[in-house]
């Protein structure tokens, strides 16, 4: 099974689909709140200078937000990358 990191906030509607979309899958993933500007610059950093939440990280590939994630999905391209 694949290392899932999705960096969020509590608030955020595309968190909470990532999120979803994930579970429904099943599965487990870290999830990283980002309220603290530490943890923010963090994500930044390894976002390639992305500040909006989602980030999704797949064992060391950074997938984007939420619209990078569901497009993975409906092309098919996610499930391979899951299973790894």
């Amino acid at each position: 099974m694949a290392r899932i990191e999705i960096y969020t906030t509590p608030y955020c509607p595309y968190c909470h689909a990532a999120k979803a979309l994930l579970m429904e899958k099943g599965q487990k993933f870290t999830e990283i709140t980002v309220e603290d500007p530490a943890l923010r610059a963090r994500m930044t950093e390894r976002a390639n200078g992305r500040r909006t939440v989602p980030q999704i990280f797949i064992d060391t590939a950074h997938i984007g937000g939420y619209d990078d994630l569901a497009a993975l999905d409906m092309t098919g391209a996610l499930d391979p990358l899951l299973a790894s």
